[in-house]
């Protein structure tokens, strides 16, 4: 006879043979066992007994009834083994899996549920793809050195013991970085940063961003090749355009906020004090800071765009950056904002009114300090221009006579001369047209050329005194 090697205890009652295999209780089901166990075989006190469960003396005598009909395997739970009922499918928990490793590989979990839900329409909780990666080995980019270790302990692929110092807790303030509330109203603070990345190619290009304090609202972003004062002017025009004039910025201390020497070899450089000009003609104040802890809110958002953006551009195969700024203002910031953003309705706005379309473009311009050469011509970024008025009439001007040569968002060149605004052209190397030898007629247009009045900021004195504050207030540390 073949043994068994299941326990079976064989009871006779009353003639019958019963079969029972061993139960095994859990905890709280082994206590109401021995406690109904005992107060059946000593007849005991059950008002004692209801206290001891902590149940009611009728679900005492329901427990009673219940020992003495199945005894102890009537204590077990009736849901043990049974699959519960919203449980998804084998089939399903496979091809999400699947659909990780195939097409969604690099993504974090978090990222991974949403495309779940938005692009194949498969609603699922993190914490269950959490389990259900975890199960399967596949661990997340956005793990943590301690989760890992716990795997490596897991697994038997590492024995290292953790050992802990004994050191005093206590962190000086000045190295501390504890957290600060937000900022009360939307538009008070507005941060800003650039993430210089390999965003959708093998190049690297830097991702201008803003972000405001007070809601978590994504507010402009911009790729270009590198950070520039362009990238930062395009989203300050997106601030400006959406939402008005915000009352600050916070910043770094990069060059293009906060200038760092005060002399340089090339005159061009002017273009690191832009920007401060920019805000202080519309009202703005930047503030500035070397510890990126004091930003917190934009390098997170910088991390969480690393994160979701990359995989996001690959998976829709947006490979050069105008396709990239594209999906990245029309698709990405909407929804980063949806679901990660406090509603900017539901708080108070201290943004000031747009400024017109005109006002924006030569407000967010560059100015560089020139002078006149003997040919009534200036050299701005080695190439020559001459200076013509509204009428198109050449004017001229004595050598080293002071301008301020204005590049307007559009790209238009102005030039400030005695608190006159005209327009500035380039000089070409060899003539277009040739009087002498080109017989074919040419047809003479009549072009206005549209000089804005002399109501922005562009006084060779304003800008020349706030360059030197600059140069003298900030120090490189």
């Amino acid at each position: 006879m073949s043994q068994v090697c299941i326990m079976i205890n064989t009871i006779v009652y009353g003639g019958i043979y019963r079969v029972m295999r061993k139960v095994e209780l859990r905890m709280n089901e082994q206590e109401k066992y021995e406690v109904i166990k005992e107060l059946v075989d000593k007849k005991g006190n059950k008002k004692r007994a209801a206290l001891k469960l902590r149940l009611s003396v009728r679900q005492i005598n329901r427990l009673i009834k219940v020992y003495k009909e199945k005894g102890k395997s009537g204590f077990l739970h009736q849901n043990r083994n049974r699959k519960p009922v919203n449980s998804l499918p084998q089939e399903l928990t496979d091809y999400i899996v699947k659909l990780y490793r195939d097409v969604y590989q690099g993504f974090n979990f978090k990222h991974f549920r949403d495309m779940l839900e938005d692009r194949e329409n498969i609603v699922v909780s993190y914490s269950f793809i959490y389990k259900l990666m975890m199960k399967n080995n596949i661990t997340s980019p956005k793990i943590q050195r301690a989760t890992k270790k716990k795997i490596r302990k897991s697994i038997n692929l590492s024995n290292e013991i953790l050992e802990t110092d004994v050191t005093d807790n206590m962190v000086p303030l000045e190295d501390a970085h504890p957290r600060k509330e937000r900022k009360k109203y939307f538009g008070e603070q507005i941060q800003m940063d650039a993430s210089i990345h390999n965003w959708f190619s093998n190049e690297k290009y830097a991702l201008h961003l803003a972000i405001d304090n007070c809601t978590g609202m994504i507010v402009g972003g911009c790729f270009q090749k590198q950070e520039t004062l362009r990238g930062y002017y395009i989203v300050f025009k997106q601030i400006l355009k959406n939402y008005g004039i915000p009352y600050s910025f916070f910043t770094d201390n990069r060059s293009i906020f906060n200038l760092h020497k005060d002399v340089y070899k090339h005159d061009h450089k002017d273009v690191l004090t832009q920007f401060g000009y920019a805000c202080k003609s519309l009202g703005v104040s930047i503030e500035t800071s070397s510890v990126s802890q004091a930003k917190g809110m934009i390098e997170r958002a910088n991390g969480t765009f690393q994160s979701r953006l990359i995989n996001e551009l690959r998976l829709y195969n947006i490979n050069d950056v105008e396709k990239a700024n594209v999906y990245l203002t029309n698709k990405f910031i909407p929804d980063f904002n949806k679901r990660f953003a406090i509603n900017c309705k539901s708080v108070e706005s201290v943004f000031e009114d747009s400024p017109s379309d005109e006002k924006i473009n030569y407000t967010l311009a560059v100015l560089s300090a020139r002078k006149f050469d003997n040919g009534s011509s200036i050299k701005y970024l080695n190439e020559y221009y001459r200076v013509f008025d509204k009428d198109g009439f050449l004017k001229c001007f004595k050598p080293k006579t002071e301008c301020l040569v204005i590049e307007a968002f559009d790209g238009q060149m102005l030039v400030s001369v005695d608190e006159q605004i005209y327009s500035l052209d380039k000089l070409e190397i060899h003539e277009k047209h040739s009087e002498d030898f080109d017989y074919e007629p040419t047809i003479k247009v009549d072009k206005k050329i549209y000089i804005p009045p002399m109501t922005h900021p562009w006084r060779t004195d304003n800008f020349l005194k706030h360059k030197k504050r600059a140069h003298q207030e900030h120090i490189f540390t």
